[in-house]
């Protein structure tokens, strides 16, 4: 029997035997396609936001200045009363700097206020990359100035967790009423 690593080889010229391929030898490797020019030429930055156990990530592509978080447009975003946090970074920095990148975002986990914050870290730290990655370190250390600033957790994670609870008692720290008779 050959398994599928042996048909490829064999279509690309490589030993097969009834033991199967040689360890040792170089014509055993599956050669490499080329990526298309397309791809090759695709500029995209990843970066995460975290608070609390939700995580958002998002993915930056060269673009016509689009947010979407979880498939939906960011100006849709729930509760409504927190919207304008998600939109903060955009307000701080103006929206001509985003005017040049799509922004897809996913994220899971958390609750609502947690997601939203999330959401608004990952943004921030997106343009952060976008801008040292593709533009020039000048800029971005404008933009990171601008965002620490207004709010450090744009760009920091918070390092708060909830404790977990113990024994003796309701939560983490309150204990069960003493008694005496």
């Amino acid at each position: 029997q050959m398994c599928i690593r042996d048909s490829i080889n064999a279509e690309y010229g490589g030993p097969v035997s009834e033991k199967g391929p040689k360890k040792a030898s170089t014509r055993n490797l599956i050669p490499s396609v080329p990526m298309t020019e397309a791809a090759a030429k695709i500029k995209s930055v990843q970066t995460f936001g975290r608070k609390k156990t939700a995580i958002a990530v998002a993915y930056v592509t060269q673009g016509r200045g689009l947010i979407k978080i979880n498939g939906r447009p960011w100006t849709l975003v729930e509760p409504e009363i927190l919207r304008y946090k998600v939109f903060e970074p955009v307000l701080l920095l103006g929206a001509q700097r985003f005017s040049k990148v799509d922004i897809r975002i996913r994220v899971k986990g958390g609750g609502y206020v947690s997601q939203i914050y999330a959401i608004r870290q990952c943004i921030a730290k997106a343009i952060v990359a976008w801008y040292q990655k593709y533009i020039d370190e000048s800029s971005k250390k404008e933009i990171k100035e601008i965002l620490s600033t207004y709010d450090k957790y744009l760009l920091v994670a918070d390092p708060r967790r909830s404790e977990p609870k113990k024994f003796g008692g309701r939560g983490a720290r309150a204990r069960f009423q003493k008694s005496y008779r």
